[in-house]
């Protein structure tokens, strides 16, 4: 009898899963995993943040990072909706999970979470053998860049998120975690804040031997404080901010930054 039981309730989430048709993503990154998985047609709302993929140019708006409209978003009629935390303030994550719609909760720390994350995504859309795939793929990559940029001694790395004031990434964020594939260290690791304020005399203090900045304007920067202007690099790739399938690419690039004779 039991194992009858179980099998009627594996078919149902089996059929509810299969079923999943409408559904809102409440951050540009999953969005993005979405359309990798081929399943950009179930999308019938989106949270925006820059550039959008051509595939969603005509799927609507439920708002921008921590403005989400949600009459907009229940309008919508969604059955399933991929939330990223920091993508909507405190008060309104409670709110939607009072909704009575499923909640599919993403903020990946490390790429090898990224990459479980992918196939979590997949098999919530009804799409596991894509995210089987795609996973399998970003995995192969992934490990493609450690043996190629391991270091027995990690580089110093300061990564510069902002200039005014002055931000950088904590260590238990993915794009930290991007830097240890590349054969690199954050000299910030020990924060554990997401985006933690430094200020110049204590990245000096930590002595970083590459310095990277998003544009040559923030390079120009560094100009003034003696011996740093030959550390600082430039990665203007703003994929990195977008935990998605393309990041390991993005990470690819920046590793070629890190290391150019690689």
């Amino acid at each position: 009898m039991k194992r009858h039981w179980l099998a009627v309730l594996l078919l149902a989430f089996s059929a509810q899963v299969l079923a999943v048709e409408r559904v809102v993503s409440l951050a540009p990154s999953l969005s993005e995993i979405v359309v990798e998985l081929g399943a950009a047609d179930v999308l019938v709302g989106v949270l925006d943040g820059g550039e959008r993929p051509a595939a969603l140019a005509s799927v609507p708006s439920v708002g921008h990072y921590g403005q989400l409209d949600i009459e907009r978003l229940l309008s919508l009629k969604p059955d399933l909706i991929l939330l990223w935390p920091g993508s909507v303030g405190p008060a309104q994550r409670e709110q939607l999970q009072r909704l009575n719609i499923p909640v599919y909760v993403a903020e990946p720390h490390t790429l090898e979470q990224l990459t479980t994350q992918v196939q979590a995504i997949a098999g919530q859309l009804g799409r596991a053998d894509a995210g089987q795939e795609l996973a399998a793929q970003l995995r192969q990559r992934l490990a493609e860049l450690r043996q190629r940029y391991r270091r027995d001694e990690p580089l110093r790395v300061f990564y510069q998120v902002w200039n005014q004031p002055l931000y950088t990434v904590g260590g238990g964020q993915i794009i930290s975690d991007a830097l240890t594939v590349c054969g690199a260290r954050n000299v910030f690791d020990d924060l554990k804040l997401p985006a933690p304020q430094v200020n110049i005399e204590s990245v000096l203090q930590r002595n970083p031997e590459v310095i990277l900045v998003g544009d040559q304007a923030r390079k120009d920067d560094w100009k003034v404080w003696p011996g740093t202007a030959a550390r600082v690099r430039v990665v203007p790739d703003k994929g990195l901010e977008r935990p998605s399938g393309q990041m390991l690419e993005a990470v690819a690039r920046l590793c070629q930054v890190i290391a150019p004779n690689l």
